[in-house]
């Protein structure tokens, strides 16, 4: 029986004191028997995290009464067994990294299309206002080799910080099209976006990404399986590990 409760969740929040945070934020989670990774930087928190549902659950409780979390949401799995070694919290320049510093989205996100809106808007490849719609794969090119979205661009990158250049080559191709960034959680698609905004490209992220397709959706339009980076190695539509 699955017992192992796994979460991944980010919010871009502004963290004036990100290495102080630090051991306090791995003093708590070691406490609860947890392990995963936690990404700290100014821009935001970036976290994974596996253990028993009262103990994750808790952890994620204790940290949204820190204001700068208090909008925290977390995307939820089982596995049977714990898909982390250890427990690490870092401090890094950035949550995922892009190397473009202008581009902050605790500023501003740019709009979000819920899974249900795009499962309809796949059925006839058109957005509400008869747009034709695009989807863009935003992540490694690894990772879209395990799946992706039936017809989804997939421009090859090798590595995240590779992407706004992609998006200036190919930004002819996408202009007076409504395109759907999308990644894993919602991370890298969330920047992604913005990116293309600043190009003239009408781009929104999927919320919640892929996992949050299938969460609330399934796997409707979505061929093979979703890449996660712990033991389990892919998961399937139904959240469960495949690897």
């Amino acid at each position: 029986m699955a017992s192992v409760l796994n979460i991944s969740a980010y919010l871009f929040t502004p963290i004036a004191d990100p290495a102080s945070l630090r051991p306090v934020l791995r003093e708590r989670a070691v406490a609860r028997g947890l392990r995963g990774t936690i990404l700290l930087a100014e821009e935001g928190i970036n976290l994974f995290l596996a253990g028993a549902a009262e103990e994750v659950r808790g952890f994620v409780d204790e940290l949204r009464t820190d204001e700068r979390f208090a909008s925290l949401t977390t995307k939820e799995s089982w596995s049977t067994d714990q898909p982390f070694g250890k427990m690490l919290v870092k401090h890094k320049r950035e949550i995922i990294r892009m190397d473009r510093p202008a581009i902050r989205p605790a500023a501003g996100r740019a709009p979000a299309v819920d899974p249900v809106t795009l499962r309809r808007w796949l059925d006839t490849g058109r957005d509400d206002d008869g747009r034709e719609v695009v989807l863009l794969d935003t992540r490694n090119a690894f990772e879209v080799d395990h799946g992706t979205f039936s017809g989804a661009l997939d421009w090859r990158i090798q590595k995240f910080t590779e992407f706004p250049d992609a998006a200036a080559a190919h930004r002819d191709e996408l202009v007076g099209k409504t395109v759907v960034s999308f990644c894993t959680g919602g991370i890298r698609c969330e920047k992604a976006a913005l990116v293309l905004r600043e190009d003239g490209i009408d781009a929104r992220q999927l919320e919640g990404g892929i996992l949050g397709y299938f969460e609330h959706v399934g796997g409707d339009g979505f061929d093979g399986e979703c890449f996660v980076f712990d033991g389990r190695r892919t998961v399937d539509a139904g959240l469960q590990p495949t690897g």
